[in-house]
């Protein structure tokens, strides 16, 4: 696996946990999220970039741009975003 792609999957198996998330590893430069059996999203490392494909879409990050943590906390976010649960406003 690619150090990347292997630093960015330990940044975010603490945060897996907590949403009942599991890592499907897909050769070496790539891994897919999983819920409940269904792909909820995929990272590839591209060379130089890293693309996630996410909700149909497909996400470019440059790698000299985007470190390892930054792009952790990305996912963490959506992660949040995606899977949290909502609270009712007042």
């Amino acid at each position: 696996m690619s150090e990347y792609i292997s630093q960015v999957k330990d940044l975010i198996r603490p945060e897996l946990k907590k949403y009942d998330l599991k890592i499907l590893p897909r050769g070496k430069s790539s891994f897919s999220i999983m819920k409940g059996g269904q792909i909820f999203m995929t990272i590839r490392d591209t060379g130089d970039n890293v693309e996630i494909s996410f909700a149909g879409k497909k996400y470019l990050y440059d790698k000299y741009y985007t470190k390892p943590e930054h792009l952790a906390a990305t996912i963490i976010n959506v992660l949040e975003a995606q899977l949290s649960p909502k609270k009712e406003e007042e």
